[in-house]
């Protein structure tokens, strides 16, 4: 009891100490560095409308920063725009725009640096090198930002969210474009990643290293250089998302490179050149998701093995499934492929008849890129029929005993 009444006694010595101060034109500080500089742990700053042209700010006590009509922190091309290094900060309706690019020192609209329960939410952030950095820090929130750079080349440019060495992080309904990576965890744990938008960014939407423990879902990665790349992990959970319109020469939907023990349940690829990419991925559960309208659904290389592959959509996809070894050491059943042209004399819904999703055509373009060219002919179609008869190429144990009949994932919205 004696430490309830020590701690209720402390709460309230707090509360009555905090104070609000007021930051604009004809307000008690026109300065907001020296309104940091006043206040103490507990007290709210209110940041009315208008440009501040300051950099390098240091919030090193637990505050609030609540900005009133989006009040422009502008760095000038200096600088971070703040950095946060006290737990227990909250910083809101902010705008802060022009962090420069540095080769030496990752400059950052927002940064939060070894500390913990911070929350940042309903800010803008514009034209920054970093938008929102967050290093060696626990417990903290991001959430409801807007986040648009104006990246042109990977070298020359920085990620909308980031994240190194940190534990416990909320990344919810931001939206980011234009820069390198949309939202990047690496040495990141145990995190969440739920109902953001992450566009047309120069490299990927979302890119994971060496980064367990942690989920995505609901999420949109649309028009980026790749969707999301998740590599050197395990233990990732990857739930009802959207792939879309990931295009070029080397874009996946979803890159997987030497992952383990991970599912990547309900979610949507459409229109990828690549939906899913997997290289060395070991005992993941891919099941309940829609393929369609990509050039390649999966792409899944000989090193995968153990992966469970089912009750998945294929349809409308050039290719369904290719991969470079003719042995495959994955388990395919219950799936529904478009191009399957068997029969259900029992009207159970399951074809009698196994399937082989992959095509002696898509194994010939594996080997021979140049071939695509000859895709619609009607020389594939022959290659291709004579191939299922008497199968010499394709590999004989990547099969679908129990094709499905119907898709099964059609009703599925994964959209924010």
């Amino acid at each position: 009891m004696k430490y309830l009444a020590a701690y209720i006694i402390l709460f309230l010595t707090v509360s009555l100490q905090a104070a609000d101060i007021h930051v604009g034109t004809g307000k008690e500080y026109t300065d907001i560095r020296k309104a940091v500089e006043f206040s103490k742990n507990g007290d709210h700053i209110f940041i009315e409308a208008g440009t501040y042209n300051i950099f390098g700010l240091l919030i090193d006590k637990s505050i609030t920063i609540t900005g009133t009509g989006f009040p422009v922190i502008d760095a000038c091309n200096l600088g971070t725009g703040i950095t946060i290094s006290a737990p227990d900060v909250v910083i809101e309706g902010i705008l802060v725009r022009n962090i420069p690019v540095s080769y030496m020192v990752d400059n950052a609209g927002i940064r939060v640096e070894r500390t913990k329960k911070v929350t940042i939410r309903n800010n803008r952030l514009e034209n920054s090198f970093f938008a929102i950095y967050l290093s060696n820090s626990d417990e903290c929130t991001v959430t409801g930002n807007t986040i648009i750079g104006h990246s042109e080349s990977e070298s020359n440019s920085g990620n909308g969210i980031h994240l190194w060495k940190c534990n416990k992080i909320d990344i919810e309904n931001n939206k980011v474009s234009g820069h390198r990576d949309g939202i990047y965890f690496e040495f990141a744990s145990n995190s969440r990643i739920i109902n953001n938008l992450s566009e047309k960014n120069l490299r990927y939407g979302l890119h994971f290293m060496f980064s367990e423990g942690n989920s995505y879902i609901r999420n949109i990665f649309r028009e980026n250089g790749a969707g999301v790349a998740v590599m050197y992990t395990k233990r990732v959970e990857m739930i009802e998302n959207t792939f879309e319109n990931n295009w070029g020469p080397s874009a996946y939907g979803l890159l997987l490179k030497d992952i383990s023990r991970s599912k990547i349940i309900n979610n949507k690829f459409t229109k990828n050149t690549i939906g899913i990419y997997s290289e060395g991925s070991t005992e993941i559960l891919i099941k309940n998701n829609s393929f369609s309208e990509n050039g390649w659904a999966m792409k899944m290389l000989g090193n995968c093995t153990d992966d469970t592959i089912v009750n998945n959509d294929f349809y409308s996809n050039t290719f369904d499934v290719s991969t470079n070894s003719s042995v495959s050491r994955n388990y395919f059943d219950a799936n529904y492929w478009d191009k399957y042209k068997g029969y259900d004399l029992n009207r159970d819904g399951v074809g009698d008849v196994s399937y082989r999703p992959v095509s002696l055509f898509s194994t010939l373009v594996e080997q021979t890129p140049e071939a695509i060219l000859l895709v619609r002919s009607f020389l594939v179609d022959l290659i291709d029929l004579t191939e299922k008869i008497m199968p010499v190429f394709i590999p004989e144990t990547l099969i679908d005993n129990h094709p499905g009949m119907k898709q099964i994932n059609s009703n599925n919205d994964n959209r924010i």
